[in-house]
């Protein structure tokens, strides 16, 4: 459980808060195996024995003070009783992970009944044959990479939809298809239940026993042709029939067929959705004519028009999904408009993933499924911030649903290792923390979560006897307590601030105001937080200089030069307008990429976004040795180092670019035994999705994709390099409104 806080000491009170201009709060990676400094928690077991505190409910931990028969809560004060069992466990500390480190992570017994439950891994893959050839040889490919990945004694189903939707059952000698027809009215359902047209535990087939038989069933998919589509299928467009997706259908029925077997055959069911365009048949059809329509014709702002739902059928869909133990995952290969904006919530709110690929030439859609279905996951996850009393959590973000009853309390249906959520803090009164280091902040997070546990893992323990393929759920509960410093002063509040973690906050609020007042308003209020930042700077160092009632310009300090700490800040908010998240519609950003990236950024740990705003651009002399490990994204910056190797890390895409005038003995691309591949490599293991890679020959090759992130030469409202001064004019600009503030 990795946690990241904006300032590392916290302000002393609202004043204090108000007055230096960063926002408060904090990062949290839950699932991931170690804390933001490498550390492990300390394991255990007996988790439901943890004391709790009788006022806020939190957990005992190492920063309580304990007596022999009672101890002190850290974050209230209360004092609380110990049981006769709790005395005895704690009269051998060493023992007991609480009282050995702040870090723990506790197993809990299994509700019910003393034995494990049983349960089998559920993938179910949903198929668009209303696409091309070209869509499904590549959804092959990811689905046969899946299978590589999925563990003995998963269950996988394979199920297509059109105009109808298809039901394979492979578990015999020859796969056989069943279809059952969509009816195309927008409040029509299936004729029949899928149960009765093909048995579940006949549809979802032993990956062990049936791997070939799957393959062979992905080699029998065809697209729908036009001539097998019904009469008003689709959406006619000059005369030409489009479409007979039915989308919405499909996952509707899927979703109840297997909810039917939900805590009994699975705990947890994926469901991969492979979309080749919008859905435009049946119930779930969505209207893409607004695309077109509404900028063009109607006058309206596109930035604001595009970005909420058109219908709120898939976020109903979504809570049909986490009701019947369903996780879907959403991969859509397509350049044409579908509406992210109203599909999103099937994948996020139900715990899954966004994939968007404007093409089947370069998608890394097979190394995607690979990836994410190689590392572990949680589910059922419940995730809970308590804070001492002086203050409380304000918004939260991320992809979770709050707890309908109870404050601070977030359910997350499937949650791996990169899931990072976000947090924002208030003060609970106007009194704020104490001046003395007796009474210090305190944070504690708890994360209760289930895992699947194969059949090995036990046995090596012996906790069963036999050897039948199956797998069990362990429920665990991860608690993680930190103990923070009030700053004294400004100063001590500055020099504590991580970037990173301010720029995740940031993120979060402007996707917030897009989506609910549009880019424009997004981009208004990052522009006037880093003006109103500068501004409180300025006034905490006294260095504007006032004659005659007026502010000096000179002496304006917009590089933040006596604070290292917040001098990425310009930088990072100048990159974020630049960034198709909150550029403007008539700039070319396709409105499902906006969505896509929303998705993505609200999801991403600290470094990782830091690196997908403004990307990571090193040097090298040769393949093997570094020449510089940072370097500002300007082509004044390149001719500067004379290096002849550049390396562009922008999360999603990595760029090795030679520069033109390379020595030409220089090998290109670099061979495979160099310290530069070894870096790409390191990175695309460790990464949470595919990056593209890119080997670029300047003078040879097109130039142009590593040239468009040289961003600090454009200007940061235009497309193109209109200004030669982008990220200098940038500033002054800022430094003008901060003196119309100051005035």
């Amino acid at each position: 459980m990795a946690v990241r806080a904006t300032v590392s000491r916290f302000p002393i009170d609202s004043d204090a808060q108000e007055n230096s201009g960063i926002p408060w709060g904090i990062t949290v990676t839950p699932f991931a195996s170690k804390d933001e400094t490498g550390r492990a928690p300390a394991y255990g077991s007996d988790g439901n024995l943890l004391p709790r505190c009788e006022n806020c409910w939190a957990y005992f931990n190492t920063y309580c003070e304990l007596d022999q028969w009672a101890w002190t809560c850290s974050l209230c004060g209360t004092l609380n009783g110990l049981s006769s069992q709790a005395i005895a466990r704690y009269s051998l500390p060493q023992s007991c992970p609480e009282m050995m480190s702040s870090f723990i992570d506790l197993e809990l017994p299994a509700e019910g009944s003393e034995e494990a439950i049983q349960a089998r891994p559920v993938y179910v893959a949903a198929i668009d044959l209303s696409s091309s050839e070209e869509f499904l040889e590549l959804t092959k490919s990811a689905l046969l990479a899946a299978l590589e990945a999925l563990g003995p004694g998963s269950l996988f189903g394979l199920a297509t939809f059109s105009h109808k939707i298809g039901l394979y059952d492979v578990q015999g000698p020859v796969p056989v298809v069943k279809n059952v027809f969509i009816p195309p009215e927008t409040d029509g359902t299936l004729t029949m239940e899928l149960e009765d047209v093909m048995p579940l535990l006949q549809f979802l087939a032993p990956v062990d026993t049936c791997k070939d038989r799957i393959a062979s069933a992905l080699e029998m998919l065809r697209p729908t042709t036009s001539w097998e589509r019904p009469p008003g299928g689709g959406q006619a467009i000059d005369g030409v029939l489009m479409g007979g997706r039915g989308f919405g259908v499909a996952m509707e029925s899927l979703f109840n067929y297997l909810g039917s077997e939900y805590g009994n055959t699975f705990a947890l069911a994926r469901v991969f959705a492979f979309l080749s365009g919008p859905p435009d048949f049946g119930a779930g059809q969505l209207d893409t004519r607004r695309y077109g329509e509404q900028y063009a014709s109607k006058g309206e702002d596109a930035d604001r028009a595009l970005l909420p739902e058109q219908t709120p059928f898939y976020k109903e869909l979504a809570a049909v999904a986490v009701q019947a133990g369903v996780c879907v995952d959403i991969f859509a290969v397509t350049n044409e408009y579908t509406d992210l904006a109203s599909l999103k919530f099937l994948s996020i709110d139900s715990g899954g993933s966004l994939f968007l690929y404007s093409n089947t030439d370069d998608s890394t859609l097979p190394q995607d499924m690979y990836r994410m279905l190689s590392r572990p996951y949680a589910f059922g996850c419940i995730l809970r911030l308590r804070t001492s009393s002086e203050f409380k959590p304000g918004h939260s973000f991320g992809h979770f649903f709050p707890d309908p009853q109870y404050e601070n309390v977030q359910h997350i249906i499937c949650c791996d290792s990169y899931a990072t959520y976000a947090y924002d803090f208030d003060f609970a009164n106007n009194v704020g923390f104490s001046r003395h280091t007796s009474e210090p902040p305190v944070l504690q997070i708890a994360f209760q979560y289930t895992v699947v546990v194969p059949h090995e893992e036990l046995s090596e323990q012996g906790k069963i006897s036999d050897n039948r393929s199956m797998y069990f759920l362990k429920r665990r509960l991860r608690i993680r307590t930190i103990q923070y410093t009030a700053s004294q002063n400004i100063n001590e509040l500055y020099d504590s601030v991580d970037p990173e973690v301010v720029l995740c906050l940031l993120v979060h609020k402007v996707i917030q105001a897009s989506l609910e007042e549009g880019v424009r308003e997004g981009r208004m209020l990052l522009h006037d937080w880093l003006v109103i930042l500068t501004a409180q700077y300025n006034d905490a160092y006294n260095l504007v200089q006032y004659k005659n009632g007026n502010a000096l310009t000179t002496q304006v300090d917009v590089a933040f030069s006596q604070c290292p700490q917040l001098q990425p800040l310009p930088r990072l908010v100048f990159a974020l307008l630049r960034n198709p998240l909150l550029r403007f519609h008539e700039e070319g950003v396709h409105p499902d990429c906006r969505i896509y990236l929303q998705c993505l950024f609200s999801a991403l740990e600290p470094s990782s976004l830091h690196c997908a705003v403004y990307p990571v651009l090193t040097s090298y002399s040769t393949p093997d040795t570094l020449a510089y490990p940072r370097h500002s994204l300007s082509r004044a910056a390149l001719i500067t180092s004379g290096s002849p190797i550049y390396f562009l890390d922008a999360f999603t895409t990595l760029i090795v670019f030679y520069s033109s005038t390379a020595d030409p003995s220089l090998p290109f691309p670099p061979p495979h035994d160099c310290l530069l591949r070894t870096t790409i490599n390191k990175l695309k293991q460790e990464r949470s999705i595919t990056p593209k890679l890119m080997f670029i020959q300047g003078g040879q090759d097109d130039a142009t994709a590593f040239e468009n992130y040289l961003i600090e030469e454009q200007d940061v409202d235009g497309s193109g390099f209109t200004s030669v001064m982008g990220f200098v004019s940038f500033l002054e600009e800022v430094t003008q409104s901060v003196l119309e503030y100051m005035k």
